[in-house]
Order: structure tokens, then sequence, then C-alpha cells
């Protein structure tokens, strides 16, 4: 049993258990995606071909985890006009375990099978936020001690975990005394003058 499936532009013959990679999608680890551009079905000595796709047909998976692939280098180069460009880059992932393929409203997989795909890919999800987790902790300590060297590998683990590296920061402002505060000041300064002008004019 098999699917044809399309997304970030590109085809993927997938099965059901499979861990795929495919181009960032906006979806957290443990979380569900239902693809609906399915192309092809085959299954049970019967395939399903769509035009461009299959009506009814889906896909379920579950991001497993997120990544990112290794740099590549751009290079642009224009003859006799001293252009030069080099500039580096490097795609985000998010990988996909297939738990079920669906036609005409119906699941292809059995029940067993299926429940079996998904305890394991939402295992594999809670093994990657675990560690993305102790990571972003390892970092927070490492700047606190100031140890720069262990702080540089800890935040390029965490980019290549396909995760931002950057940590919240607090900004404190000065405290300022409350207007009040300072109203009541004045005023009980200015009342303690009037105070002893009032005694020196009795004397």
């Amino acid at each position: 049993m098999y699917a044809v499936i399309e997304t970030g532009g590109k085809q993927y013959r997938v099965s059901p258990g499979q861990t795929l990679e495919v181009e960032r999608l906006p979806a957290e680890p443990g979380a569900t995606v239902t693809i609906e551009r399915v192309l092809l079905i085959s299954a049970d000595g019967r395939t399903l071909v769509g035009q461009p796709t299959v009506p009814g047909a889906n896909v379920v998976a579950t991001v497993a985890r997120e990544g990112r692939g290794e740099k590549i280098i751009v290079f642009k180069y224009k003859s006799k006009k001293r252009y030069r460009r080099k500039t580096g880059h490097r795609q985000n992932y998010t990988y996909l375990t297939i738990t079920d393929i669906q036609a005409e409203g119906e699941s292809l997989v059995p029940d067993e099978e299926r429940r079996r795909y998904e305890q394991l890919s939402s295992r594999a999800a809670r093994r990657y936020q675990a560690k993305l987790g102790l990571l972003v902790s390892d970092l927070a300590e490492q700047e606190a001690l100031g140890d720069e060297g262990a702080a540089a590998a800890d935040a390029a683990a965490i980019e290549d975990e396909g995760a931002s590296a950057d940590l919240p920061t607090e900004t404190s402002q000065p405290a300022t005394p409350p207007r009040s505060t300072r109203r009541s000041a004045r005023s009980t300064r200015k009342s303690d003058d009037q105070s002893s002008d009032d005694h020196s004019d009795e004397e």
C-alpha cells in the first residue's frame, strides 16, 4: 500500500509508518497534519489515479520533529563586471510519520497498525521536545556562567534541531518613586517651613 502526495512543490511516494522529510510546515511537533493533495493511491491490487488529485483521498501524518539541512553555498558571478556574491543557505525541514491513508472517506490502514504508528510518532515528538528543552536550559546556564564557547555550541545544536536559539531578555528600567510620594514630600517640607515661621512670629 502506498500513495503519491504533493507538498512544498514536490512529490513523494509514502507508505504507512514511513518517516518523510518535507519542506517546513506550519505545525508543531506532535501535531496531526492532513495532506489533501493525493495524486495516486495503490492498495489491495487497486490503483486510483487523480486528475490531478484523487477525490476524497487524504494522507494523515504526525509531526515527529523539525530540522535543518546541510549548508549550501550560493555563488553569483558575472563575467567582466567585477560582480561576485557568495551567500549560504540552510533549508528548514519537517519530519512527518505517515499514520493513515484514506480513500473515498475510508481508512485503508487497519486500526491496530494505525494506533501503533500514532504511538510511535507521538513518542518521537516527545523525545524531540525533551531534547530541545534540555539544550535550551543548557544554553541559558552557559550564558549565565559566561562560557561563550559552550553557549555557542549549544546554540549551534539548537539551530541544527530547527529551532531558534534566541533567549527572551528582560528589560529593566530604573525605579522612580511615584509622583504622589514626591508631592507628599514637598507638602511636608512646606508645612514644616510654615510651622517654623509661625513659631518665630510668636517669639
